[in-house]
């Protein structure tokens, strides 16, 4: 099972739409695969229709007072989504709580690596969608994970964003033992704009062993799949952005086999 955490310290980049769809992308070639919102204000499960306030069961229990993780357990939290062979592991305001309640604690940043070892044979992928805060949460995916994708809005904030979570990445690459693949994404391009154009000049100057040579332009299609619930490969598999996600994780996968053969040889 492969794990790939989407994060960034900035919000408003793309990150629940990278996460949705590079996951029904992955659906679309036959994989089974789990997404999973940690961000309390759940974009993500909104996304595929859920009420945050309604739902009794959610990634908060993974941070709760208990190690007694069991295959069972986990998949007793996920929810169906509108694309087949896709779940979803959905998230409540309460998640919001855990960085008072558990901050500090001895163990809680392998709370969720824990919950994800007890499904490994279940689910060939899993994707993390991020809250934009460097806390327990964030923490808990950069740890669980084997890759870090990072998307940015090619605008000049954004670029901020991307030079803190740079320094969240070396405080955690002293900390866990195995490295750090991380694949930064441009989003959001608009090559009519200058604010576009620069950024993305600076991004390849400053970013260029880890950056993605490509980029995930604006697409109102993006926002109309959105609105049905539906992940953009379902809704239009041939809109520019879903184009350009498919050529996205081609250049993933093509990466993980490459890092998978360095590793046998």
């Amino acid at each position: 099972m492969k794990v790939w955490t989407i994060a960034n310290q900035k919000g408003g980049v793309g990150k629940t739409t990278t996460t949705v769809a590079l996951a029904g992308l992955l659906s679309d070639l036959g994989h089974k695969v789990l997404v999973i919102d940690l961000d309390p204000h759940g974009s993500l499960t909104s996304y595929f229709g859920y009420d945050l306030d309604s739902l009794s069961l959610s990634t908060f229990q993974i941070f709760q007072d208990t190690d007694d993780f069991t295959s069972e357990f986990i998949q007793s939290l996920t929810v169906n989504t509108s694309m087949p062979g896709l779940s979803l592991l959905p998230t409540t305001p309460a998640l919001a709580t855990i960085e008072r309640k558990m901050s500090g604690k001895d163990g809680m940043g392998l709370r969720l690596t824990k919950a994800l070892n007890k499904i490994d044979e279940i689910y060939d992928y899993v994707l993390l969608d991020c809250p934009p805060i460097l806390g327990v949460l964030m923490i808990n995916a950069l740890v669980a994970c084997n890759r870090i994708i990072i998307p940015v809005q090619t605008e000049y904030l954004a670029l901020k964003g991307l030079d803190r979570m740079n320094r969240t990445l070396s405080m955690i690459r002293k900390a866990r033992p195995k490295p750090i693949n991380v694949t930064i994404v441009p989003t959001l391009f608009d090559r009519r704009t200058q604010a576009s154009l620069s950024s993305l000049n600076i991004l390849r100057k400053k970013y260029s062993d880890s950056l993605w040579g490509s980029v995930i332009p604006v697409d109102t299609k993006l926002r109309d799949s959105s609105i049905k619930g539906k992940v953009p490969s379902q809704f239009d598999p041939d809109s520019r952005a879903t184009r350009s996600y498919r050529k996205l994780l081609n250049y993933i996968i093509d990466l993980e086999k490459h890092v998978e053969e360095q590793l046998l040889a």
